[in-house]
Protein backbone atom coordinates (compact mmCIF):
# COMPACT_ATOMS: atom_id res chain seq x y z
CA UNK A 1 0.00 0.00 0.00
CA UNK A 2 1.45 3.15 -1.29
CA UNK A 3 2.14 5.88 1.29
CA UNK A 4 2.29 9.58 1.17
CA UNK A 5 4.96 11.85 2.04
CA UNK A 6 3.08 13.14 4.92
CA UNK A 7 2.47 10.03 6.27
CA UNK A 8 6.26 8.86 5.43
CA UNK A 9 7.19 11.40 7.69
CA UNK A 10 5.25 10.49 10.69
CA UNK A 11 5.97 7.17 10.40
CA UNK A 12 9.50 8.09 10.57
CA UNK A 13 8.82 10.46 13.48
CA UNK A 14 7.20 7.60 15.54
CA UNK A 15 9.99 4.85 14.80
CA UNK A 16 13.07 6.79 15.62
CA UNK A 17 11.63 8.92 18.56
CA UNK A 18 14.48 11.65 18.29
CA UNK A 19 13.48 15.11 19.38
CA UNK A 20 16.12 16.03 16.29
CA UNK A 21 14.86 14.08 14.21
CA UNK A 22 11.19 15.10 14.72
CA UNK A 23 12.21 18.68 14.32
CA UNK A 24 14.44 17.62 10.90
CA UNK A 25 11.18 15.93 9.98
CA UNK A 26 8.72 18.53 10.35
CA UNK A 27 10.89 20.96 8.83
CA UNK A 28 10.92 18.61 5.30
CA UNK A 29 7.25 18.25 6.60
CA UNK A 30 6.62 22.49 5.88
CA UNK A 31 9.04 21.97 2.78
CA UNK A 32 6.51 19.38 0.99
CA UNK A 33 3.08 21.77 1.77
CA UNK A 34 5.32 24.49 0.11
CA UNK A 35 6.40 22.91 -2.47
CA UNK A 36 2.96 21.16 -3.02
CA UNK A 37 1.12 24.68 -2.66
CA UNK A 38 3.52 26.39 -5.18
CA UNK A 39 2.69 23.36 -8.21
CA UNK A 40 -0.99 23.89 -7.52
CA UNK A 41 -0.87 27.60 -7.46
CA UNK A 42 -2.07 29.55 -10.70
CA UNK A 43 -1.15 33.44 -10.54
CA UNK A 44 -4.25 35.49 -11.99
CA UNK A 45 -4.22 36.22 -15.63
CA UNK A 46 -3.01 40.38 -15.07
CA UNK A 47 -4.81 42.74 -17.01
CA UNK A 48 -4.61 45.80 -15.50
CA UNK A 49 -0.90 45.93 -14.96
CA UNK A 50 0.65 48.39 -17.63
CA UNK A 51 3.01 45.81 -18.12
CA UNK A 52 1.20 42.85 -18.65
CA UNK A 53 -1.38 45.22 -21.16
CA UNK A 54 1.98 46.35 -23.28
CA UNK A 55 2.42 42.37 -23.61
CA UNK A 56 -0.70 41.15 -24.63
CA UNK A 57 -1.80 44.20 -27.06
CA UNK A 58 1.97 43.70 -28.81
CA UNK A 59 1.35 39.95 -29.04
CA UNK A 60 -1.84 40.53 -30.80
CA UNK A 61 -0.85 43.54 -32.81
CA UNK A 62 2.25 41.23 -34.48
CA UNK A 63 -0.56 39.06 -35.63
CA UNK A 64 -2.49 41.19 -36.98
CA UNK A 65 -5.00 42.11 -34.40
CA UNK A 66 -5.91 45.07 -33.26
CA UNK A 67 -5.48 44.25 -29.19
CA UNK A 68 -8.39 46.93 -28.14
CA UNK A 69 -6.38 47.94 -24.74
CA UNK A 70 -5.51 51.78 -26.04
CA UNK A 71 -9.63 51.81 -26.54
CA UNK A 72 -10.37 50.15 -23.75
CA UNK A 73 -8.42 52.73 -21.51
CA UNK A 74 -9.18 55.69 -23.15
CA UNK A 75 -13.02 55.09 -22.39
CA UNK A 76 -12.44 54.14 -18.86
CA UNK A 77 -11.25 57.82 -18.26
CA UNK A 78 -13.72 58.86 -19.02
CA UNK A 79 -15.66 57.37 -16.41
CA UNK A 80 -15.67 59.27 -13.25
CA UNK A 81 -12.44 57.61 -11.43
CA UNK A 82 -10.14 58.66 -8.50
CA UNK A 83 -7.41 60.52 -8.45
CA UNK A 84 -4.84 57.49 -8.61
CA UNK A 85 -6.79 55.35 -10.74
CA UNK A 86 -6.90 58.76 -13.38
CA UNK A 87 -2.69 58.38 -12.79
CA UNK A 88 -2.89 54.61 -13.41
CA UNK A 89 -5.13 54.93 -16.51
CA UNK A 90 -3.00 57.81 -17.99
CA UNK A 91 0.43 55.95 -17.63
CA UNK A 92 -1.04 53.25 -19.24
CA UNK A 93 -2.42 54.70 -22.12
CA UNK A 94 1.22 56.46 -23.08
CA UNK A 95 2.40 52.53 -22.86
CA UNK A 96 -0.05 51.85 -25.25
CA UNK A 97 0.87 55.27 -27.77
CA UNK A 98 4.71 54.56 -27.58
CA UNK A 99 4.18 50.69 -28.31
CA UNK A 100 1.27 50.32 -30.50
CA UNK A 101 1.50 52.05 -33.59
CA UNK A 102 -1.28 51.40 -35.53
CA UNK A 103 -3.83 51.25 -32.62
CA UNK A 104 -2.29 54.72 -31.69
CA UNK A 105 -2.78 56.30 -35.08
CA UNK A 106 -6.36 55.00 -35.23
CA UNK A 107 -7.23 57.24 -32.40
CA UNK A 108 -9.43 60.52 -32.99
CA UNK A 109 -8.62 64.34 -31.63
CA UNK A 110 -11.35 63.94 -29.57
CA UNK A 111 -9.01 61.29 -27.53
CA UNK A 112 -6.43 64.01 -27.43
CA UNK A 113 -8.91 66.89 -26.11
CA UNK A 114 -9.83 64.15 -23.57
CA UNK A 115 -6.46 63.67 -22.20
CA UNK A 116 -5.86 67.19 -22.37
CA UNK A 117 -8.84 67.89 -20.18
CA UNK A 118 -6.78 65.72 -17.34
CA UNK A 119 -4.43 69.35 -17.07
CA UNK A 120 -7.23 70.49 -15.07
CA UNK A 121 -7.14 67.88 -12.51
CA UNK A 122 -7.07 69.06 -9.11
CA UNK A 123 -4.06 66.37 -8.61
CA UNK A 124 -0.92 67.07 -9.62
CA UNK A 125 -0.03 63.30 -10.44
CA UNK A 126 -3.16 63.01 -13.29
CA UNK A 127 -1.21 66.55 -14.90
CA UNK A 128 2.07 64.99 -15.00
CA UNK A 129 0.71 61.76 -16.55
CA UNK A 130 -2.11 64.11 -18.57
CA UNK A 131 1.53 66.01 -19.91
CA UNK A 132 3.55 62.52 -20.30
CA UNK A 133 0.43 61.16 -22.34
CA UNK A 134 0.50 64.36 -24.76
CA UNK A 135 4.01 64.10 -25.21
CA UNK A 136 3.70 60.34 -26.60
CA UNK A 137 1.08 61.58 -28.99
CA UNK A 138 3.07 64.82 -30.13
CA UNK A 139 5.31 61.64 -31.73
CA UNK A 140 2.45 61.02 -34.53
CA UNK A 141 2.27 63.68 -36.37
CA UNK A 142 -1.46 63.75 -37.48
CA UNK A 143 -2.15 64.95 -33.44
CA UNK A 144 0.68 67.41 -33.42
CA UNK A 145 -1.41 70.76 -34.20
CA UNK A 146 -4.39 69.44 -31.59
CA UNK A 147 -1.49 68.71 -28.66
CA UNK A 148 -0.27 72.18 -29.85
CA UNK A 149 -3.21 73.87 -28.88
CA UNK A 150 -2.58 72.80 -25.06
CA UNK A 151 0.44 74.43 -25.38
CA UNK A 152 -0.69 77.97 -23.67
CA UNK A 153 -2.57 75.74 -20.36
CA UNK A 154 1.23 73.68 -19.82
CA UNK A 155 2.84 76.76 -19.66
CA UNK A 156 0.64 78.37 -16.93
CA UNK A 157 0.92 74.95 -15.28
CA UNK A 158 4.80 75.47 -15.59
CA UNK A 159 4.39 79.19 -14.13
CA UNK A 160 1.81 78.87 -11.49
CA UNK A 161 2.70 75.24 -9.97
CA UNK A 162 6.31 74.51 -8.23
CA UNK A 163 7.32 70.79 -8.54
CA UNK A 164 10.34 69.39 -10.30
CA UNK A 165 7.97 66.56 -11.70
CA UNK A 166 5.67 68.59 -13.60
CA UNK A 167 8.55 71.41 -14.99
CA UNK A 168 10.33 67.95 -16.31
CA UNK A 169 6.88 66.81 -17.78
CA UNK A 170 5.52 69.92 -19.26
CA UNK A 171 8.95 71.61 -20.96
CA UNK A 172 9.80 67.71 -22.27
CA UNK A 173 6.49 68.34 -24.20
CA UNK A 174 6.99 71.98 -25.25
CA UNK A 175 10.73 70.49 -26.34
CA UNK A 176 9.12 68.30 -28.51
CA UNK A 177 6.44 70.28 -30.26
CA UNK A 178 6.78 73.30 -32.57
CA UNK A 179 5.79 76.35 -30.58
CA UNK A 180 3.50 78.37 -32.77
CA UNK A 181 3.37 82.73 -32.77
CA UNK A 182 0.35 82.76 -31.00
CA UNK A 183 1.52 81.17 -27.48
CA UNK A 184 4.41 83.97 -27.90
CA UNK A 185 2.51 86.16 -25.50
CA UNK A 186 2.16 83.82 -22.92
CA UNK A 187 6.01 82.36 -23.42
CA UNK A 188 7.40 86.22 -22.39
CA UNK A 189 5.08 86.20 -19.15
CA UNK A 190 6.51 82.71 -18.28
CA UNK A 191 9.96 83.47 -18.85
CA UNK A 192 10.60 84.54 -15.29
CA UNK A 193 9.62 81.24 -13.92
CA UNK A 194 11.96 79.80 -16.99
CA UNK A 195 14.34 81.35 -15.81
CA UNK A 196 14.33 80.55 -12.24
CA UNK A 197 13.72 76.69 -12.76
CA UNK A 198 16.87 77.12 -15.20
CA UNK A 199 18.88 78.36 -11.59
CA UNK A 200 16.88 75.40 -9.42
CA UNK A 201 19.02 71.99 -8.46
CA UNK A 202 16.98 69.99 -10.02
CA UNK A 203 19.49 69.10 -13.32
CA UNK A 204 16.64 67.09 -15.33
CA UNK A 205 14.47 70.13 -14.95
CA UNK A 206 17.14 72.87 -15.61
CA UNK A 207 18.12 70.97 -19.07
CA UNK A 208 14.40 70.54 -19.99
CA UNK A 209 14.51 74.35 -19.39
CA UNK A 210 17.49 75.59 -21.26
CA UNK A 211 16.83 73.33 -23.97
CA UNK A 212 13.26 75.69 -24.32
CA UNK A 213 15.00 78.56 -23.76
CA UNK A 214 18.02 77.85 -26.57
CA UNK A 215 15.14 77.28 -28.96
CA UNK A 216 13.41 80.36 -28.31
CA UNK A 217 16.64 82.91 -28.24
CA UNK A 218 16.66 81.67 -31.97
CA UNK A 219 12.97 83.95 -32.09
CA UNK A 220 13.41 87.18 -33.08
CA UNK A 221 10.77 88.96 -31.39
CA UNK A 222 11.60 87.14 -27.91
CA UNK A 223 15.37 87.49 -27.73
CA UNK A 224 15.46 90.18 -25.85
CA UNK A 225 12.87 88.97 -23.53
CA UNK A 226 15.25 86.94 -22.45
CA UNK A 227 18.46 88.72 -22.59
CA UNK A 228 16.48 91.24 -19.94
CA UNK A 229 14.92 88.65 -17.98
CA UNK A 230 16.00 89.10 -14.24
CA UNK A 231 18.90 86.25 -12.53
CA UNK A 232 20.16 86.04 -9.78
CA UNK A 233 23.35 87.07 -8.45
CA UNK A 234 25.54 83.93 -8.81
CA UNK A 235 24.29 82.93 -12.40
CA UNK A 236 27.54 82.12 -14.13
CA UNK A 237 27.57 79.36 -11.24
CA UNK A 238 26.18 77.30 -14.34
CA UNK A 239 29.59 77.80 -15.81
CA UNK A 240 31.49 76.40 -13.38
CA UNK A 241 33.16 73.29 -14.27
CA UNK A 242 31.89 71.00 -11.53
CA UNK A 243 28.71 71.04 -13.33
CA UNK A 244 27.32 68.18 -14.79
CA UNK A 245 28.53 67.85 -18.19
CA UNK A 246 24.60 67.41 -19.60
CA UNK A 247 24.18 70.92 -18.09
CA UNK A 248 27.37 72.92 -18.66
CA UNK A 249 26.84 71.76 -22.57
CA UNK A 250 23.21 73.48 -23.15
CA UNK A 251 23.93 76.31 -21.09
CA UNK A 252 26.92 77.13 -23.61
CA UNK A 253 24.82 76.55 -26.64
CA UNK A 254 21.98 79.01 -24.81
CA UNK A 255 25.20 81.57 -24.17
CA UNK A 256 25.94 80.80 -28.43
CA UNK A 257 22.88 81.49 -29.73
CA UNK A 258 22.61 84.71 -27.21
CA UNK A 259 25.71 85.77 -28.55
CA UNK A 260 24.94 84.88 -32.09
CA UNK A 261 21.27 86.73 -31.81
CA UNK A 262 23.40 90.00 -30.75
CA UNK A 263 25.40 89.77 -33.30
CA UNK A 264 22.61 89.91 -36.05
CA UNK A 265 22.11 93.10 -37.92
CA UNK A 266 18.29 92.66 -37.07
CA UNK A 267 19.67 93.32 -33.50
CA UNK A 268 22.09 95.56 -33.31
CA UNK A 269 19.36 98.12 -35.22
CA UNK A 270 18.11 99.23 -32.08
CA UNK A 271 19.63 100.53 -28.97
CA UNK A 272 18.32 98.37 -25.95
CA UNK A 273 18.83 98.95 -22.52
CA UNK A 274 18.36 96.11 -20.20
CA UNK A 275 18.22 95.62 -16.14
CA UNK A 276 21.44 96.00 -13.83
CA UNK A 277 20.23 91.99 -12.67
CA UNK A 278 19.75 91.28 -16.29
CA UNK A 279 20.55 87.82 -18.09
CA UNK A 280 22.58 90.56 -20.81
CA UNK A 281 24.69 91.74 -17.93
CA UNK A 282 25.58 88.64 -15.88
CA UNK A 283 26.92 87.44 -19.54
CA UNK A 284 27.81 90.04 -21.78
CA UNK A 285 28.07 93.34 -19.20
CA UNK A 286 31.12 95.19 -18.13
CA UNK A 287 31.71 93.50 -15.23
CA UNK A 288 30.58 90.15 -16.40
CA UNK A 289 33.21 87.14 -15.72
CA UNK A 290 31.82 84.95 -18.15
CA UNK A 291 35.04 84.86 -20.33
CA UNK A 292 37.24 83.64 -17.27
CA UNK A 293 34.29 80.71 -16.86
CA UNK A 294 35.12 79.54 -20.74
CA UNK A 295 38.59 80.11 -20.72
CA UNK A 296 38.41 77.31 -17.71
CA UNK A 297 36.04 74.67 -19.58
CA UNK A 298 38.51 75.15 -22.84
CA UNK A 299 40.60 72.53 -20.91
CA UNK A 300 37.44 70.58 -19.66
CA UNK A 301 37.55 66.69 -19.40
CA UNK A 302 34.58 66.41 -21.67
CA UNK A 303 35.40 67.36 -25.64
CA UNK A 304 31.89 68.32 -26.44
CA UNK A 305 31.96 70.92 -23.68
CA UNK A 306 35.45 71.75 -24.79
CA UNK A 307 33.92 72.43 -28.22
CA UNK A 308 31.41 74.21 -27.74
CA UNK A 309 32.95 77.01 -25.01
CA UNK A 310 35.42 77.24 -27.85
CA UNK A 311 32.43 78.16 -30.12
CA UNK A 312 31.20 80.57 -27.33
CA UNK A 313 34.37 82.34 -27.12
CA UNK A 314 34.85 82.36 -31.06
CA UNK A 315 31.02 84.22 -30.97
CA UNK A 316 32.04 87.03 -28.19
CA UNK A 317 35.10 87.70 -30.20
CA UNK A 318 32.90 88.26 -33.65
CA UNK A 319 30.90 90.51 -31.35
CA UNK A 320 33.70 92.45 -30.39
CA UNK A 321 34.39 92.74 -34.72
CA UNK A 322 31.28 93.85 -35.61
CA UNK A 323 30.75 96.47 -32.83
CA UNK A 324 27.65 94.99 -30.78
CA UNK A 325 26.55 98.23 -29.12
CA UNK A 326 27.02 97.69 -25.59
CA UNK A 327 24.53 97.38 -22.46
CA UNK A 328 23.91 100.64 -20.40
CA UNK A 329 25.75 102.64 -23.23
CA UNK A 330 29.07 102.55 -21.84
CA UNK A 331 31.96 101.30 -24.11
CA UNK A 332 32.14 97.54 -23.59
CA UNK A 333 35.73 96.27 -22.92
CA UNK A 334 37.09 93.27 -25.18
CA UNK A 335 36.38 89.94 -22.87
CA UNK A 336 39.56 88.26 -24.78
CA UNK A 337 43.14 89.74 -25.25
CA UNK A 338 44.42 89.44 -28.42
CA UNK A 339 47.20 86.96 -26.82
CA UNK A 340 44.53 84.96 -25.70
Amino acid sequence: MGMSVPQCLGQLHIRKGVVGLATGAGFIYLLYKAIKAGIKYQPPLCTTSPICIARLAIERERHGRDSGELRRLLNSLECKQDEYAKSMILHSITRCVYLLEAEASACTTDDIALVGSMLDDKDNSVKIQALNTLKAFSGIRKFRRKVQEHSIKVLELIASIWDSELHIAGLRLLNNLPLPDYVHPQLRRVMPALMEILQSDYILAQVQAIRLLSYLAQKNDLLYDILNCQVHANFLNLFQSTQPGSLLFEVLVFAERLSEGRNSPHYRAVKWHYNEQSLHEALFGDESRLADRLLALVIHPEEEVQIQACKVIVSLQCSQDVGVRPSVCQPSRSYFNSGE
